[in-house]
């Protein structure tokens, strides 16, 4: 009793010390620790924990020296050592009492030691495998007992947790990483000013990424644009800019006569060559010259365009490998750069313009000056007078009034004639700062701005040139031009740097700013504040169905009611897409927050009209709180980001105020759901029928519609790994909805070509019972097919009735009394009592194909299958039975009058027109299909 207590005391230290996070390293150690005072006969306990290569190396045990060697000096060598491999295969534990007597074991190792007897055991954990275990004793047996060998068990069943623990920790903090290196690149993009410095940081971060500063660009020519150039080589890198532009120069590769350049820019996707000398698209010639091994290319693309592609090139030995989310991480820092190097080209395209246009106004004043000196001898005032001149031009005297003006100047000013001007004080055209004739030397140049007759202002640019006589000056000539266009194009250029050019909302940088002010404010005076992500339910599917125009009506008409809905002094902003953002200052506490979230919600609950359209939007919330979820911008604005998806796991008008511990999904799983969201939409889902059959008059009674997701470049996906997900995120609701319609249109489909199928059976899940609307429902679909409700079989697990047996029991009544047969699926593998058959409304059971495999007349399976088909048959219910796979089977169940099946041994799922000929075959045959 006290080894007992003993034992269960050691378990539950070491459940702590995994639950205080220590170093993988110092919990194992316990564990064999504990496995060393447990087992007191064992001589050596070792942890061995898989590697690359296929071999797994001592990590920790007891004693730490075997023979002269460290632990971590050990390997296993799993082709040696068979004992090994059948641990591995089977995940169980093996005990040899006596090595001489069996001949798994390395024997080298039971030679070197002196081993007699040995225990090996898998670290597993949910059918994954960790690491391995193996005790032993020198020269002596250690006589295990059945107790001893299941007290290991529990120890190495801690150490599995543990290690599991370690990588998710391990593999969490990796995506933290990657997840902040992204916001850093954007950061620092955002504070670029020239193309080459968002290169740089571009080549910073590419090279941090991927362990390789070998990186270079191509650009496309801004005056063809239609040739890729060298434009530019990281300082860090192996080669000189100097050699690196030659050697281009010298072999002119470009997107004309590379195949790898053209792959790139056509697919615009980045393309991966572990050894460019076995891959036929590089040149070779220059491959060599530059001693490159292997090649990763990535395309630089901004609103589908392609502005140019980035080269990193190996030039170590091996082939050159990157994980896929490496990959995927590097194209996101160029997706970025490029994002940034298409705004700076913007900005570039600007300034030429000004500085050309500012360019000839000066060439057009010189050449003024030129003429009016020429023409100074001349009536001075009458002949400097150019109607020609498309610039505005008038004379000042001494006094600063005016003398003379040209047509242009005339009417821009606005005056119908120049006796209007004649003899009026310089004033009313514009106030110049140098009023002392006698202080200009010659001319001066610059911006002002001028009224015309009816005192309204505009922008000019004007130049005043003395006019003398001698070394005398006797006045002035002004020539000025209407920059109006100019000054709205900077204004535009400007506000399109912190406004969203659709919806006039503050934009992510703006956002941003206010946000930092905001934060700053409130850590000053004490405050709060608070930060609201939002998300439009479904918006793709309005893109989809009535083209973007009307998702950019219906993205302002949400941006004008989030406007509306909100107080002075809170932001509302666009982060791009569909996704909004509010920054809400100086709160108190969460309800002043939900306040502000019950009047966004409250804003969508009338349609939005979208031209002849009434269209319903819901949208999911996230909400972050400072200093209680993040000091920073970037951290408050990705925590909400975090909690407005833990709100989509709701469909429609729902929110969630982070927490700690939230989702921290992988890419690829994040990748997976954000798919499955528009799988529905663009018609990737489709159902495959599996006939049943009765087996005792060798016809097909029914099919069972099984959901299938083909996907667009993984191909077919199993249900197991994305139905999960559709549950998680309530997805399965709509996407059961479609998969119940499809269904009994096609049944009557079947039924109107007369074709003998009497019922079609689909799945619901745990989501779909949930709803309150389930009856309505499944009776408007049968009411738009014309499905009589007795051809509809529904399946629920045992799990589903016993999560919520006073919902489930009343939904269930209501399809039963609507003539909707119901029948347990997968019956005898959940956790139901079986008291609660009699009281249920259901017509049938159906056996798990687990039960039967492997069956004989005097095994568990056959007893269990019996026992259910007794058990339904004393009740009254149908029972059919799933997974027949073989003859034997089928003759099995049909002795004991069990004759509805289905299975492989009939006939596989297939898609609705396959299965139209099957049963056209078969009711003309007369006969199973086979």
């Amino acid at each position: 009793m006290l080894k007992e207590q003993m034992r269960y005391s050691r378990l539950a230290t070491l459940t702590k010390l995994i639950n205080t996070k220590l170093e993988l390293r110092e919990v194992l150690e316990h564990v064999t620790s504990a496995i060393s005072e447990e087992i007191v006969q064992c001589d050596s306990v070792g942890i061995y924990l898989p590697q690359e290569d296929g071999t797994f190396k001592g990590y920790v045990g007891k004693p730490e020296v075997i023979n002269g060697w460290t632990l971590d000096m050990h390997v296993i060598d799993t082709d040696d050592d068979l004992l090994a491999q059948e641990v591995i295969e089977t995940r169980k534990t093996i005990y040899i009492p006596d090595t001489s007597a069996d001949g798994r074991p390395d024997p080298r190792a039971v030679d070197g030691f002196r081993i007699r007897s040995l225990l090996a055991l898998p670290i597993s954990f949910e059918e994954e495998l960790y690491g391995l275990v193996f005790l032993f004793n020198y020269g002596t047996p250690m006589n295990l007992t059945e107790s001893e060998i299941q007290t290991v068990e529990a120890y190495v069943n801690m150490a599995a947790v543990a290690i599991r623990n370690a990588n998710n920790l391990t593999h969490k903090t990796n995506l933290i990483a990657e997840k902040q290196l992204l916001l850093d690149v954007t950061r620092d993009l955002s504070m670029c000013s020239t193309m080459q410095e968002s290169l740089d940081i571009c080549f910073y971060y590419l090279g941090k990424v991927l362990n390789n500063f070998n990186i270079g660009v191509h650009l496309l020519d801004p005056i063809t644009e239609s040739v890729m150039q060298p434009a530019k080589l990281y300082k860090d890198s192996d080669w000189t800019e100097e050699d690196w532009m030659r050697e281009h120069h010298k072999f002119r590769i470009d997107d004309n006569n590379d195949l790898v350049f053209q792959e790139v820019i056509r697919t615009k996707k980045a393309i991966l060559i572990p050894n460019v000398f076995a891959d036929d698209r590089p040149n070779h010639e220059l491959c060599r010259n530059f001693g490159m091994k292997g090649l990763f290319m990535l395309p630089l693309v901004s609103r589908g365009e392609v502005l140019g592609v980035i080269p990193v090139v190996s030039l170590k030995e091996g082939e050159l490998k990157y994980s896929e989310a490496t990959i995927q991480l590097a194209q996101s820092i160029v997706d970025a750069t490029a994002s940034t190097l298409s705004n700076l080209l913007y900005m570039e395209q600007q300034d030429i313009i000004i500085q050309e246009r500012t360019s000839e106004i000066m060439v057009k004043n010189k050449e003024l000056e030129r003429v009016v000196a020429e023409l100074r001898q001349l009536s001075r005032e009458k002949e400097l007078i150019l109607n020609s001149a498309g610039e505005g031009i008038f004379g000042l005297d001494l006094d600063r009034n005016i003398t003379f003006c040209n047509s242009a100047g005339i009417t821009m000013l606005g005056y119908d004639s120049e006796e209007e001007l004649i003899g009026k004080p310089s004033s009313v055209i514009f106030d110049d700062p140098a009023a002392d004739l006698q202080t200009v030397h010659d001319h001066y140049f610059q911006e002002n701005k001028f009224f015309r007759k009816n005192r309204s202002g505009f922008p000019v640019e004007y130049v005043i040139s003395s006019i003398k006589e001698g070394d005398e000056i006797v006045g002035e000539v002004v020539t000025f031009k209407d920059i109006t266009q100019r000054k709205q194009l900077e204004e535009e250029i400007r506000y399109r740097a912190y406004f969203d050019s659709l919806t006039d909302l503050p934009n992510r940088m703006l956002l941003k700013d206010r946000l930092s002010q905001g934060i700053i404010y409130a850590q000053t005076h004490g405050e709060k504040l608070a930060v609201l992500y939002l998300d439009l339910d479904r918006f793709k599917f309005i893109n989809d169905t009535l083209g973007h125009s009307y998702g950019d009506l219906l993205l302002r008409d949400v941006a004008q009611r989030l406007t509306n809905c909100v107080t002075k002094g809170v932001t509302v902003s666009r982060q791009g897409g569909d996704e909004f953002t509010i920054f809400v200052p100086n709160i108190s506490s969460e309800e002043e927050v939900l306040e502000v979230v019950q009047r966004i919600i409250d804003s969508f609950a009338d349609p939005f009209r979208l031209m002849d359209h009434e269209i319903y939007i819901k949208t999911s919330i996230g909400i972050s709180l400072y200093p209680d979820n993040g000091s920073s911008v970037d951290e408050l604005i990705k925590n909400a980001d975090t909690a407005m998806y833990k709100s989509k796991e709701i469909s429609g008008n729902s929110y969630h105020f982070f927490r700690e511990g939230m989702d921290t999904r992988t890419f690829d799983s994040v990748k997976l759901e954000n798919e499955l969201y528009k799988a529905l939409d663009q018609q990737e889902l489709v159902i495959y029928y599996q006939p049943q059959v009765d087996y005792g008059t060798s016809r097909i009674v029914g099919v069972e519609a099984l959901l299938r997701w083909n996907h667009p470049t993984r191909g077919m996906i199993a249900p197991d790994q994305f139905i999960p997900i559709a549950e998680e995120t309530a997805l399965i609701v709509p996407i059961g909805e479609w998969v119940l319609k499809e269904a009994c249109k096609q049944l009557k489909a079947w039924q109107s070509q007369g074709l003998p199928l009497y019922s079609i059976s689909v799945n619901l899940s745990v989501r779909q019972f949930e709803q309150n609307n389930l009856f309505a429902t499944v009776k408007h679909v049968l009411d738009e097919v014309g499905l009589s409700p007795e051809c509809l079989h529904l399946e629920l697990t045992e799990n589903l009735i016993i999560k919520n047996t006073e919902l489930t029991l009343m939904t269930m009544k209501q399809l039963k009394g609507l003539g909707v047969k119901i029948a347990i699926d997968d019956f005898g593998t959940g956790y139901s009592s079986l008291g609660y058959l009699k009281n249920l409304p259901i017509d049938t059971l159906k056996i798990d194909k687990s039960f039967l495999q492997d069956i004989s007349p005097d095994g568990d399976n056959a007893a269990i299958t019996n026992s259910i088909i007794m058990l339904a048959q004393n009740l009254n219910l149908k029972v059919i039975a799933e997974g027949v796979e073989t003859s034997h089977q089928a003759d099995f169940l049909a002795t004991r009058n069990c004759h509805l099946m289905q299975g492989y041994y009939f006939s596989r799922p297939m898609k609705a027109q396959d299965l139209t000929e099957k049963l056209a075959e078969n009711y003309n045959l007369g006969g199973i299909i086979q």
